[in-house]
């Protein structure tokens, strides 16, 4: 069996390949999604405490207040936003910005996002798991009720 031929055939679960799911899973998933940006926002906050306490005061200057305060409330306005498609993308993309902007302010931001990130690589993991379950109809929920016939 050549690579090719693999790749085209998806294998099934033993129920078959199951109709579209009666709740969308990826709508929970988007949820969840949208409560790690509220605890990434609150945790960012609280890097404002770190940049006030280090060496003084010396880093409490208005880049790194109006970084941090802009970071969070991006946070937070993105966690309201994963409903649309884009919303997945541009709260990676939010990850890339603090690292970068991190390194800037004080290396305990740049930790913040960067074990955040490693969450996030976590949550993208779930999410292709979760949509490849649903292609083989390995999902509890395609098999319920009367969804609409997979094709």
């Amino acid at each position: 069996m050549s690579a090719r031929s693999r790749d085209q055939r998806v294998e099934v679960g033993p129920l078959g390949p199951g109709s579209v799911p009666i709740k969308d899973p990826l709508k929970g998933l988007r949820g969840v999604v949208s409560g790690m940006l509220i605890l990434e926002a609150i945790t960012i906050f609280l890097a404002l405490t770190v940049v006030l306490k280090v060496d003084s005061g010396a880093l409490w200057t208005p880049f790194n207040i109006a970084f941090i305060v802009a970071l969070g409330f991006a946070h937070v306005v993105l966690a309201f936003l994963q409903r649309f498609s884009w919303g997945m993308k541009a709260a990676i993309a939010l990850q890339f910005v603090g690292i970068i902007g991190g390194i800037l302010v004080h290396w305990s931001v740049t930790a913040i996002m960067v074990i955040f990130g490693l969450v996030w690589w976590y949550m993208l993991f779930l999410r292709a798991n979760l949509i490849e379950r649903m292609k083989r109809g390995l999902l509890t929920t395609q098999h319920l009720g009367t969804g609409e016939e997979r094709r």
